[in-house]
């Protein structure tokens, strides 16, 4: 019980504190209405659901097109599924062992069953797969709780194990609670042939695990209820606020209990906005983009066709800038700048993109979807397990799919202010991201000052990313994990000592000079004291001929040597004193220094977790280069160029 309370309390510190300078009262959606204007506008008896009627076969075959049969198809693979119970162990596994997937797996495998059954009973309509589905729904109402292990430490109880008599809400149980709710809204008269007491069973839960909790407690971290700088407001609060709001407006139709829960979901939302920077980027990375400002734009649109358009902040610039992150962090072939907890590869949900930019008008991230949509412009809307995505998905598939699909040709530079991100290109092909920020950013990694080097659209200096998530990731031990730690980016170790964790160790001087396509920061305030760093100054230069990094540094003492790392994914020659080559694919770099100041060694990192392998490999390799003697000031250069 003892260490299940310290993993919640970290829990809470992770989650919940941060430097605080980033949140500004701008309140877009409480100054767009009020209770009062949200009470007249609220569409009722869920008349703003844009999709056709359960019986209107016609409708259905329109929306979905040629997809009917895969959507068929799906379903009857499903036909015969023996719904898995997610045991009492499964959940503990989570505090024994820090294994969450134990108990994640058999959830979203029925989950992801009873969304096949759901889409192919709305594309066929005959009841074919009714009975099956009435199995999944009433053996998730039979659950104790819908939120996740990882998540339930949360709970007065600080376990693992669900407590019947409390309810979490966490981003599953706001999924699951928005799930249940389309499936009640298009086939509650087919559950009621079968038996009343499946539609009102559904009702029932919904109401005691998500809409009285989320009226009655102000306990829910996420929804930042009580805010107070310094707290962290992340992808949680747009995630669960729109899986809430989906509950009320699909089950709820007295006109002034809907507008109150609808008026504490706008309250909570814009804490959300108000947390995120001016300049638009998502400190998350691009990974979870889509669960950020994407989430928010799915509880927007909701918003606004619930209320006839008429709570709608769309226009305001925020909202574009916070979009078009995405567009301006892609740098191409499937990759993009992943900092914090983001793998390398992705590249977005394309329709959400498409949908996001014809919202807010931004033709940039309009012309970026359609320029990677291929002809079948409907097949994603086929792999989802988010009712409200999957339709939307279907819904814009074939405007999407027939847009205007000319490439986007990235900026020379992209320059994010507030959230010291920094992304510079030039002709040779090269497209630099360094950082500033500080080391208790969300999802945060060790590594401020870092940056990452792609040529020709191939990954050269890179961040690693994240392994798949345990206990481990986000307790106390997070920072024993090496892709968290800052002696595995592409940073010094000083003094024989690495980046520390909290909002005190950041970036200060931060600059970046678009005439010298310069980036700069003093990042000795990312070190702790016995790291004996006065001041090091990290600069990258971004020049047509190539990439020149500098260290200019002053040091308390230097008692150890100093240690410069760089991390690779290609092939590494260090047999040429003061030049490393590196080979990624069919692209050669240089990399040189001071063969009279360094000493090259190379680790290679095997990778046994999926979730990095299969991004990068068998292997990653940590270039270092090690002092021969260190003063207690001078200067470091490297100066990487393209190798044709």
């Amino acid at each position: 019980m003892k260490a299940s309370k310290l993993l919640f309390l970290f829990f809470i510190l992770f989650f919940v504190s941060s430097k605080g300078f980033a949140y500004t009262e701008k309140n877009l959606l409480q100054k767009n209405a009020d209770y009062e204007k949200v009470k007249t506008s609220l569409v009722l008896h869920q008349k703003w659901v844009r999709y056709p009627a359960y019986d209107d076969r016609a409708g259905w075959d329109k929306l979905i097109g040629g997809l009917k049969e895969n959507y068929i198809t799906q379903g009857e693979k499903q036909l015969d599924y023996v719904w898995q119970v997610v045991t009492a162990g499964n959940y503990l596994e989570f505090e024994r062992s820090g294994n969450r997937t134990v108990m994640e797996r058999p959830l979203n495998n029925n989950l992801q069953v009873m969304y096949d059954l759901f889409m192919a009973e709305l594309a066929e309509g005959k009841g074919r797969f009714i009975d099956q589905l009435i199995n999944g729904v009433f053996h998730t109402c039979e659950m104790t709780s819908w939120a996740l292990s990882a998540h339930l430490n949360a709970q007065t109880t600080h376990r693992s194990l669900p407590d019947y008599r409390e309810h979490y809400i966490d981003l599953m149980a706001g999924d699951v609670g928005a799930t249940l709710s389309w499936m009640h809204h298009f086939l509650a008269p087919s559950f009621d042939k079968v038996d009343p007491a499946i539609s009102e069973r559904i009702r029932h839960e919904l109401r005691t695990r998500i809409m009285e909790p989320y009226m009655n407690q102000d306990n829910f971290w996420w929804m930042a209820a009580n805010y107070k700088p310094g707290m962290m407001i992340n992808n949680w609060n747009p995630w669960c606020n729109s899986g809430v709001l989906q509950t009320f407006l699909l089950i709820e139709n007295d006109r002034e209990k809907l507008a109150k829960a609808v008026c504490r979901t706008m309250v909570s939302v814009d804490k959300f906005i108000n947390y995120t920077h001016d300049d638009g980027a998502c400190e998350e990375g691009p990974a979870y983009w889509e669960s950020a400002a994407g989430k928010m734009y799915d509880y927007l649109q909701i918003l606004s066709d619930a209320t006839n358009e008429q709570v709608n902040i769309f226009n305001d610039p925020l909202l574009k800038r916070m979009g078009e992150y995405i567009v301006y962090s892609y740098i191409g072939d499937g990759w993009v700048v992943n900092f914090a907890d983001a793998s390398a590869k992705g590249g977005g949900d394309l329709g959400l993109i498409y949908r996001y930019g014809k919202a807010t008008g931004s033709a940039l991230m309009m012309q970026h979807a359609s320029s990677g949509v291929p002809t079948s412009g409907r097949k994603s809307a086929l792999a989802r397990c988010d009712v409200y995505r999957g339709f939307q998905a279907l819904e814009y598939a074939e405007e999407l799919a027939s847009s205007s699909a000319t490439s986007v040709t990235p900026p020379v530079y992209t320059w994010y202010p507030q959230t010291e991100f920094c992304y510079m290109t030039n002709k040779q092909g090269f497209f630099v991201a360094a950082k500033g920020g500080f080391n208790d950013e969300s999802h945060n990694h060790n590594d401020i000052g870092s940056f990452v080097l792609y040529v020709d659209q191939t990954p050269i200096l890179i961040d690693a990313g994240v392994g798949t998530y345990t206990r481990q990731t986000f307790s106390s031990e997070r920072y024993t994990i090496w892709t968290m730690q800052s002696n595995y980016h592409n940073l010094p170790v000083i003094n024989g000592v690495p980046q520390a964790y909290g909002k005190k160790y950041k970036a200060t001087d931060v600059t970046f000079n678009p005439r010298r396509m310069c980036f700069s920061s003093n990042i000795a305030t990312a070190y702790p004291p016995e790291a004996k760093v006065k001041e090091w100054i990290r600069s990258y230069t971004l020049k047509s001929s190539g990439l020149t990094i500098e260290d200019r540094f002053d040091l308390e003492a230097a008692e150890q040597g100093n240690q410069l790392n760089f991390l690779t994914c290609g092939d590494v020659d260090t047999s040429r004193p003061g030049e490393i080559i590196i080979r990624m694919k069919d692209k050669k770099v240089s990399l040189a220094y001071d063969k009279n100041t360094f000493i090259p060694a190379v680790e290679t990192i095997t990778l046994e977790d999926p979730r990095l392998s299969s991004v990068w490999g068998e292997s990653l390799y940590r270039i270092s280069l090690d002092t021969q003697k260190t003063p207690v000031s001078g200067a470091y250069r490297f100066v990487v160029k393209k190798i044709d």
